[in-house]
């Protein structure tokens, strides 16, 4: 276990590398010993410290739930990160050129609960009866930890991204609010396209044969640190699409179908 200054100390790395617009190195690499819940404890410690000087937890965010994220970056592991108030941006949002610095986009499908979901034990079900409705969302990624060492060639590992916050940097909704019973979201997806041109598409099924069973995995690990999903929070349930990098100029739309579109523009 990693000791409370080494916890604190890489919030620190995290925290200077966000207001700095810099990547950092791998934690993995200067901790080899560091575990999962190591990489957890200082995502928690520096949600914590966003709180104190203000910021409010609006929801949680799953990744790396697809094939094509996990072959992507080379893990198998599901991971988790919260999503604090302005991370949010709405449908057309206009991002100013260095908000983030290595920005991504993902597509993916955001439940809105009506009752809270408290593990264990929590089961797909369980989150369908205890959603309001889903709306279509772009996530927006952004790490502060290099993608891999340029000394050892060693690349980001899943601690290095739970640690980040899962990589998380923003998220954008919009589209139409649809009731779970109203759509099959196995079958719900996304044609992804930047600057008009088809970049990515993909069904919600990738997102383990069904978006909602990452939202009861979330429940049940939250239930381990003793916390849970709180009614009226935002989850993004996982992308269904390899990621699109988002450059300065760029247009990003998902066109959801039946659930509507979603755009952001990038300065």
């Amino acid at each position: 276990m990693l000791s409370s200054g080494h916890i604190q100390q890489s919030v620190d790395w995290l925290e200077a590398a966000e207001q700095q617009q810099r990547q950092i190195g791998l934690l993995s690499l200067r901790f080899p010993d560091m575990t999962l819940d190591d990489a957890y404890a200082v995502q928690k410690a520096w949600i914590e410290r966003k709180k104190a000087a203000g910021r409010r937890l609006v929801g949680w965010k799953i990744g790396l739930t697809s094939r094509a994220m996990q072959s992507l970056l080379e893990i198998d592991t599901l991971d988790s990160g919260a999503l604090l108030d302005d991370m949010e941006f709405g449908d057309g949002a206009t991002i100013p050129a260095g908000r983030f610095i290595q920005p991504r986009i993902e597509a993916e499908l955001c439940f809105v609960l009506h009752s809270p979901l408290k593990g264990p034990g929590v089961t797909l079900l369980d989150v369908l009866n205890a959603t309001d409705y889903v709306v279509p969302a772009l996530e927006i990624l952004d790490t502060r930890v290099i993608r891999a060492d340029p000394a050892t060639g060693k690349k980001r590992t899943v601690i290095d991204t739970v640690a980040d916050n899962a990589a998380n940097g923003g998220f954008v909704t919009g589209g139409r609010p649809m009731r779970v019973d109203a759509v099959d979201l196995r079958w719900a997806g996304a044609i992804v396209t930047r600057n008009g041109v088809v970049e990515e598409t993909g069904l919600g099924a990738a997102v383990l044969n069904h978006p909602a069973t990452g939202i009861a995995w979330l429940a049940n690990r939250l239930a381990e640190y003793g916390e849970a999903i709180d009614a009226g929070q935002w989850v993004l349930s996982g992308s269904f699409i390899r990621t699109v990098e988002a450059r300065s100029g760029d247009t990003i739309v998902g066109d959801f179908g039946p659930l509507g579109t979603v755009a952001v523009y990038f300065q």
